[in-house]
């Protein structure tokens, strides 16, 4: 039975927690303050730990909160790591890097300081930025202006009607696929590089991962597929080497979007993308997926969570705020003890099996 101790309840706690693990683990750590406050005046940060031989050729690397709001699932997973993990194996080293959008899972959101999606993020803006026709359609439905229960209807009948008019395959990629013309918008990829992205590139560069032999990471999210199970999503080229790797090291459930047999439709400017061109061909990414409700109601918290911050500066403590960040935080985090079991043994399992595949290369 793993120790449900490292789930936390909050950003705060959840970084006070890291913190602690990484020293009593004897990790090297280094801290990128945020510039902006936690939605009690809280600093914000993305800390990062570094397990092992700093010249070590192979690299675990554990990433958590690229959506802010699934963090205290990759956070709980990294705290577990450090308290009981039994040391690496020769040429292996592990880095973690702890909220890499901290402003989204302190203020209980998917999405950065600036509303953008960092996971679709990971564009070239100096060209034409992906178009998305469906979303063009759909944008005021998406959010709309009041969350009033007669405008909702008249929204929902929208969507539903694309949706039958055009498959839900169509829908999804429509609603979830990336967008960058509608700032207040669900999955908006900005016009510009976040700060959050700018980090994690600094970071690359400063465990020069460029210069590793193999690097294997886990970017851990939820949201998608059923309830509890962690689907490890790969979105390497097909015929790739990474995507070889992928299926030998962790097994015939990996998932691939560009081949349909998995529970996300191909997106833009996916950090998976953006962490290929950092470290090059020698990576291994895999998004861990774990499920939790559906993807309509996903739809619909993330609908009244970009209403409510399109209306200006936010009261925490207003009891509408409350009642739509606690929608957001259960969709995201449904933190029942039976999910949080699965979500450990899961990441356990799969980190397992990442130092084993590493270990065999190194």
């Amino acid at each position: 039975m793993p120790d449900l101790s490292c789930f936390s309840s909050d950003y705060q706690r959840a970084r006070t927690a890291f913190l602690a693990a990484a020293g009593q683990a004897g990790a090297r750590l280094t801290t990128h303050p945020h510039p902006l406050c936690g939605p009690e005046g809280e600093p914000l940060a993305t800390d990062v730990a570094w397990l092992g031989d700093p010249d070590a050729g192979n690299v675990l690397l554990l990433l958590s909160a690229t959506h802010g709001v699934e963090g205290f699932n990759g956070s709980a997973a990294q705290i577990d790591f450090l308290r009981h993990h039994n040391g690496l194996p020769e040429g292996v080293a592990a880095l973690l890097i702890h909220a890499a959008n901290p402003h989204g899972f302190a203020w209980l959101r998917r999405v950065t300081e600036d509303g953008v999606d960092l996971n679709r993020n990971y564009v070239d803006f100096s060209k034409p930025l992906p178009a998305n026709p469906g979303y063009e359609e759909l944008a005021d439905a998406i959010v709309p202006d009041s969350l009033d229960v007669q405008a909702l209807h008249a929204c929902d009948k929208r969507l539903s009607d694309y949706r039958s008019a055009h498959g839900s395959v169509s829908y999804e990629k429509a609603l979830s696929a990336g967008q960058y013309t509608h700032p207040h918008g669900l999955f908006y990829g900005g016009r510009a590089i976040t700060w959050s992205r700018s980090i994690c590139e600094r970071i690359a560069a400063d465990f020069m991962l460029a210069d590793r032999k193999q690097v294997a990471l886990l970017d851990f999210h939820t949201g998608l597929g059923p309830f509890g199970y962690g689907e490890p999503i790969c979105d390497h080229h097909p015929e790739s080497l990474a995507v070889a790797l992928a299926r030998r090291w962790y097994g015939d459930s990996v998932t691939e979007p560009a081949l349909g047999t998995s529970s996300s439709v191909a997106k833009f400017g996916l950090s998976d993308y953006g962490w290929q061109d950092i470290v090059g061909p020698q990576l291994v990414f895999i998004a861990l997926e774990f499920g939790t409700y559906s993807f309509d109601n996903m739809m619909q918290v993330l609908r009244a969570d970009h209403w409510l911050h399109a209306q200006g500066a936010v009261d925490w403590h207003a009891p509408q705020t409350q009642a739509i960040k606690a929608a957001i935080r259960r969709q995201f985090y449904p933190a029942t003890p039976d999910w949080q079991e699965m979500v450990l043994m899961r990441c356990r399992q799969c980190i397992r099996q990442a130092v084993r595949g590493l270990s065999c290369g190194a």
